[in-house]
C-alpha cells in the first residue's frame, strides 16, 4: 500500500507483526499517536485488519466503507429469482459488490445461502421481493427497465447493443433459468454468446459476465 492509499493520506509505519495472511497487522505505536480519522475503527487499528477489502479501506469501519460506496454506486441493479434456494445467489451478491451495483434484489424465498457472498453482503444493499410482481412494481416506480438474462428464443447477445445505463439485470436459477412471468415482465431479454456443447453456463458466472459488460460500456476507468 502506498502513502497515497493510507487513511487520511498519512505515511504508515511497517506492521509490527509478520503477516501470514492478506491484510495488515496492528497499527504500530501508542494509541495516542494513531491517525485521527473518524473513518477508522479503533478495534482494527489495535488488532489488525485481515478483511477481504481493497487497501483503500484498510482499518475503515464497515459503516464508513458502506457510506463511501454509497456515494459512488453505479445505477444498475441486480435481481435474482430464488424459488429453490439457489446456492449461486451468494456468489452473485459478491460480484454485485465487486462491480458496485446499486442494489441486489432477491425475488421469492427470503432466505438465501450467504456462504458464497464471503461477507460482501455487509457492504451491499440487498432487498427482498416476494414475487416478480413486487419487483416489477419497484422497477416501474424507479423507472428502471428490466433486462432479463436467459438464452431463450428471441433473446439477443448482451454485447450486440449497449445495456441501459440505469436498469435492473434479472437472472434466473441454475438449471430452469427465468420463470415465464419474469420473461414476460422484462423490457429486454439478452443472452451470453456461447460456442460449446453445454446449453448454459453457471448462473453466477453469467451474472458476472453481464455485470462486467455493463461496466465495460458505462463505467469510467
Amino acid at each position: 500500500m502506498t502513502n497515497g492509499d493510507d487513511p487520511g493520506g498519512a505515511a504508515r509505519p511497517e506492521p509490527s507483526v509478520e503477516l501470514t495472511t492478506h491484510g495488515l497487522g496492528p497499527w504500530p505505536g501508542d494509541p495516542e499517536s494513531w491517525p485521527d480519522d473518524p473513518r477508522l475503527d479503533p478495534e482494527l487499528l489495535a488488532h489488525g485488519d485481515t478483511r477481504n477489502v481493497i487497501d483503500r479501506y484498510r482499518y475503515w469501519s464497515m459503516e464508513a466503507i458502506v457510506a463511501d460506496l454509497d456515494a459512488r454506486r453505479h445505477p444498475f441493479h441486480v435481481a435474482i429469482e430464488n424459488w429453490q434456494h439457489d446456492l449461486n445467489i451468494g456468489s452473485i451478491v459478491r460480484s454485485a459488490n465487486a462491480f458496485l451495483a446499486a442494489e441486489v434484489h432477491i425475488v421469492g424465498r427470503r432466505r438465501w445461502n450467504k456462504r458464497g457472498a464471503m461477507v460482501t453482503d455487509r457492504y451491499q444493499h440487498v432487498r427482498h421481493h416476494s414475487d416478480i410482481g413486487e419487483l416489477v412494481a419497484f422497477a416501474r416506480h424507479a423507472r428502471l427497465p428490466i433486462v432479463a438474462v436467459d438464452n431463450v428464443p428471441g433473446s439477443v447477445p448482451v454485447d450486440a447493443e449497449p445495456l441501459p445505463h440505469a436498469c435492473i439485470l434479472l437472472f434466473g436459477q441454475e438449471g430452469p433459468g427465468l420463470s415465464e412471468e419474469a420473461l414476460t415482465a422484462a423490457d429486454r431479454v439478452v443472452e451470453i454468446r456461447q460456442f460449446g456443447s453445454t446449453r448454459s453456463i453457471n448462473a453466477s458466472a453469467a451474472a458476472a459476465i453481464v455485470m462486467h459488460e455493463w461496466v465495460r460500456v458505462h463505467a469510467s476507468p
